[in-house]
């Protein structure tokens, strides 16, 4: 799958490895663990959110695109035209259409790294592990790894302060590729209509082209 690829490495797959070293967490003070209890609390106060994106390959390659987040456990990524590729996580799979391939992917949830925003409640511990937390003047930024397989990739979370608002997401992939994505015109507490979490493959008309249902 072409360059959808990229986002789904960006936010959706995390498999783990259980073979694989431990990871080794940052010692946090009393101050930086504060600031941790911040982001849980926060990630967990935030129900729904929808905004444009923009996402950004380590080669310079851009897509534009509109995003939606229903917690727990939903989520709609739809890239602007002239891309036909879509993502639906409906709770309990991440369904992934890939136009150029005319093809349909399924990812369990709970294998993947979006589960670890989408889930109740979140934890920034157990299964996950926090290799660095850095604080800035107005803006948090906090990098995580699967804690059995910390070699899979890295994923940091970038929050601006003063309140607590996600604003971008940063991926460091197994073969050390980095992808950003980063949240514009973002608007929390949005009610959604019932159809935007279910998957529907488009239908093709008489030419072959597809007729999106988003």
């Amino acid at each position: 799958m072409k360059h959808i690829n990229v986002f789904v490495c960006a936010l959706l797959l995390w498999t783990g490895n259980a073979q694989a070293q431990p990871a080794v967490p940052q010692r946090l003070s009393p101050a930086e663990q504060a600031q941790v209890t911040r982001v849980e609390q926060y990630l967990n106060d935030l129900k729904s959110v929808a905004a444009n994106f923009m996402q950004i390959e380590d080669s310079g390659y851009v897509r534009h695109g509109w995003l939606g987040i229903q917690r727990p456990g939903k989520m709609r990524v739809n890239y602007d035209l002239p891309d036909k590729d879509f993502i639906v996580v409906d709770g309990s799979m991440v369904r992934v259409w890939d136009d150029g391939l005319k093809s349909q992917s399924n990812i369990p949830l709970e294998g993947s790294i979006a589960y670890l925003i989408l889930r109740n409640p979140i934890r920034l511990s157990g299964d996950v592990t926090i290799t660095k937390l850095e604080r800035f003047p107005n803006k948090l930024e906090v990098t995580l790894v699967a804690t059995d397989a910390p070699s899979d990739g890295q994923l940091t979370l970038i929050l601006e302060d003063n309140p607590l608002q996600l604003r971008q997401w940063r991926v460091i992939d197994a073969q050390s590729k980095t992808t950003g994505v980063n949240l514009q015109n973002a608007v929390e507490g949005v009610s959604f209509p019932s159809n935007t979490f279910s998957f529907r493959p488009p239908s093709f008309n008489k030419t072959g082209s597809p007729v999106l249902d988003r």
